[in-house]
């Protein structure tokens, strides 16, 4: 009977600890990328004799009562939220994001990242850094102070394409904008215009927002397209350090099509000083610049943790895991389809399910209020059998 009330107490001690870990669950029910612990009970069992007495079932043995198993963690995926930051980051698949502080490595599924002071791109609310693949495959550090701005590119060529009407005598681009080497930036007014009796020479002007001509050339037609001779022509602003060609050499045609031109100047080289007007991760798992010049830079690929036993990780508090190094791992770029894709302006959701835990809240309520019960009966039988003495 005393061995009842120590199996009841076992049960007493395991229902309690299952209640820690389902309050834990359910407490974190709205904690970005928390991961449940999964709750289960094991019976406790060994070989039970005193004096060579067998207080076990006829076979030798005896339960000793329930514990509760170490928890295991349930790594599925929880919902991905829409979120208005850039670099609020999800995983959708399988993989960890890998930061660093230090010499130590931490793995997590918690995606809000933001630039600190240094420079480098961090977990929000701590020092972790996240980390990149290096040429080499290796998890490395970022630092973006070094591509906060885009350097200028001086404008050297217009390239044209489309139509040039035949019974038009004059067409306009208004608003080209060009650079020079400083990134300083002119805007010209290109003039297409021709005699009435001659459809296939044009006279082309360019005179800047001011008004002072920059030059004018003669752009000649072969039939419907351009000229050989006159396909490029250059112009040069000394006084704004300018030297540009002009490109007809491709896709550009003068057909009879009413007063109506269709020309256009779809690639202007060159660029101004940009800053940054955008950081997030792109297509391919990178990230990636943009820059208030349009311009773009890849800054390296996300390092996305692998784990061929997830188990093996020692979970840390702010959804963080470290490994204990026994675990098959690989480190990979988020375009591998093992670890999925990472998506921007999403955060991974807590993965509990409330129902569930609630269930098992009722179980663990009647496992407790049984073994409570074993408790009660076996002292009442004690008490009985104390009494028996004053009956003889």
């Amino acid at each position: 009977m005393f061995g009842a009330i120590y199996i009841g107490l076992s049960g007493l001690t395991a229902y309690s600890n299952g209640l820690k870990a389902v309050s834990n669950n359910v407490s974190n029910l709205n904690t970005t990328g928390f991961k449940s612990a999964n709750v289960t009970f094991s019976d406790i069992y060994g070989t039970g004799s005193s004096g060579g007495l067998d207080y076990g079932y006829g076979f030798g043995g005896s339960g000793h009562g329930v514990g509760l198993n170490a928890p295991t963690i349930n790594f599925s995926q929880g919902e991905l939220r829409q979120t208005d930051r850039d670099l609020d980051l999800a995983i959708d698949g399988n993989g960890f994001f890998v930061l660093q502080d230090g010499e130590q490595t931490y793995y997590t599924r918690t995606g809000s990242f933001a630039v600190n002071e240094e420079g480098y791109i961090v977990l929000s609310g701590t020092d972790y850094r996240l980390a990149v693949l290096d040429d080499d495959g290796r998890p490395v550090s970022l630092n973006i102070d070094s591509a906060r701005t885009s350097a200028p590119a001086a404008t050297d060529r217009i390239k044209f394409a489309d139509n040039l009407s035949t019974t038009a005598t004059s067409y306009t681009l208004p608003d080209v904008k060009v650079y020079n080497a400083r990134g300083t930036e002119s805007v010209w007014k290109i003039a297409f215009s021709r005699t009435e009796t001659v459809s296939d020479v044009w006279t082309v002007k360019i005179t800047d927002a001011k008004g002072r001509d920059i030059g004018s050339k003669t752009l000649k037609f072969s039939g419907s397209t351009v000229d050989p001779t006159t396909s490029t022509l250059l112009f040069e602003d000394s006084a704004n350090g300018l030297s540009v060609t002009l490109d007809f050499s491709a896709n550009v045609t003068s057909f009879s099509s009413g007063s109506v031109s269709t020309m256009r100047a779809p690639e202007v080289a060159g660029n101004p000083v940009g800053t940054i007007a955008k950081l997030a991760i792109n297509q391919d798992g990178k990230l990636e610049i943009s820059y208030t010049n349009e311009k773009k830079k890849e800054l390296g690929a996300v390092a996305i943790a692998d784990f061929r036993e997830p188990q093996r990780l020692e979970q840390r508090s702010n959804g963080l895991f470290v490994s204990d190094g026994y675990g098959q791992q690989q480190l990979l770029p988020a375009s591998d389809p093992r670890v999925g894709s990472i998506l921007s302006k999403r955060l991974e959701a807590s993965n509990v399910d409330l129902s569930g835990q609630f269930g098992d809240l009722i179980l663990i309520q009647r496992g407790f209020q049984a073994s409570s019960q074993i408790i009660s009966v076996s002292n009442d039988m004690i008490q009985q059998l104390f009494g028996i003495r004053g009956q003889g």
